[in-house]
């Protein structure tokens, strides 16, 4: 596999997508979702391939059920394919503009990335978020899926590719890294002759690995440790089904919930309702503050050094009881808040200390940390959740996948 004719390729894409209209862009949406409805036999019988080596390679069940495609999450993926069509296209589209004293207008107009590569894991459906998305902003893209997809992504990027010619536009515009070697992500790393802008979907390693290797600007994200603080004024029967949705509606997802901070004053009623409702499905690794109050717990192991730095994404949930908001803050900004992080609370004042002093791409007051997402937010699937704080920082959709030029338009102006 030759990375630089792929990048040669992918570039001249790129040149074709930037001034591609947004009827013909739509367009090819709208093939990619009826494909991947006219293909799911096909797309699902190698999803069940991934599965079944997935097992015998001993995947965790939280990475078994990133990898997981069934025909509800097929036909929800070609919706958010077409949801994709109805939002807004930004390019071409000013940001802001003026006019200057010697006559000239200024503005500034958004304009595609160029080529984006990706590098993920267990998620086939972050190939068609990608994919669409890239698309729509006039991107061109490179993806490298984990070896766990290989069947799936295969079968999905020949959908992509077939949707693409269908409406004229060059199948290049997505390209896969097929082969498992880990020598081609470093060459991907390496391809800033034609590749813009590198994307890593995954844990902290594969993000270190990126940062430190790459030649290409590198976006970070989809990694950070969730919290929930409960105040001493929170209304705590609203909060527990806060947390159990944080926690427990979908834990293998990087914006589920992994440390909840409780206020002394109210954990005894707080904890002993929380375990009420989750005991069976949860299990709680307990820091020393807390254990006095989840003695009722079935399934709680005491916290050990790093547990508070770990991304669960399974059914695991860290309990600290805190004094006061204030060493609920500090405890944050030790434990890597970077992602998505909640206070409840009845306080004013509390509710903007937390949303101030929080270091967090996504912050709720009284909301669920699920709610970090393209879709929830109204842009659409989302091609990764930054949490660096240049370029894109939260759900990155349409706009953080475009850049933009400075146009100035004059009557044949000279400097003096």
């Amino acid at each position: 596999m030759d990375l630089i004719k792929m990048g040669q390729a992918a570039k001249k894409a790129s040149f074709q997508l930037a001034t591609a209209p947004t009827a013909q862009k739509n367009n090819a949406l709208a093939i990619i979702a009826d494909e991947l409805e006219s293909n799911a036999t096909a797309i699902l019988a190698a999803n069940a391939k991934d599965i079944e080596l997935g097992r015998a390679a001993g995947l965790t069940d939280a990475l078994l059920d990133r990898l997981l495609l069934n025909p509800q999450r097929l036909a929800d993926i070609a919706a958010d394919v077409r949801n994709v069509i109805g939002l807004n296209d930004p390019v071409g589209s000013e940001i802001d503009s003026k006019m200057l004293e010697n006559g000239m207008s200024l503005a500034r107009r958004r304009v595609p990335l160029g080529v984006v590569g990706v590098i993920y894991e267990a998620r086939p459906n972050v190939t068609i978020d990608i994919a669409a998305l890239c698309l729509k902003t006039g991107n061109a893209s490179i993806l490298r899926g984990g070896k766990e997809t290989f069947f799936s992504n295969v079968e999905l990027v020949k959908v992509i590719q077939v949707a693409l010619e269908k409406a004229g536009l060059p199948a290049a515009s997505v390209q896969y890294i097929e082969k498992p070697d880990r020598e081609l992500v470093s060459q991907l790393l390496k391809l800033d002759d034609y590749v813009d802008m590198i994307i890593p979907r995954g844990g902290a390693g594969l993000h270190k690995m990126c940062k430190e290797n790459s030649t290409i600007p590198v976006i970070i994200g989809g990694f950070g440790i969730s919290h929930i603080y409960i105040d001493d004024s929170a209304d705590l029967a609203k909060s527990v089904a806060v947390v159990e949705n944080s926690k427990a509606q979908r834990p293998s997802a990087c914006n589920s919930l992994d440390t909840l901070l409780v206020h002394a004053s109210v954990a005894a009623e707080f904890l002993s309702q929380l375990t009420d409702k989750i005991n069976q499905q949860v299990t709680f690794v307990v820091a020393d503050s807390a254990k006095a109050f989840l003695k009722q717990a079935d399934n709680k192991r005491d916290a050990v050094d790093g547990d508070f730095d770990t991304e669960w994404l399974s059914y695991t949930l860290g309990i600290k009881v805190v004094k006061n908001i204030a060493e609920a803050i500090e405890h944050m900004q030790v434990h890597n808040a970077s992602h998505s992080d909640a206070i409840m609370t009845e306080s004013l004042r509390n509710a903007e200390l937390f949303i101030n002093s929080a270091g967090s791409a996504a912050v709720y007051v009284n909301a669920s940390t699920r709610f970090t997402d393209g879709a929830q937010f109204g842009l659409g699937a989302e091609v990764a959740v930054s949490t660096q704080k240049l370029h894109a920082r939260g759900p990155m959709g349409l706009e953080e996948l475009t850049s933009y030029k400075w146009v100035g338009k004059a009557d044949y102006l000279i400097r003096n």
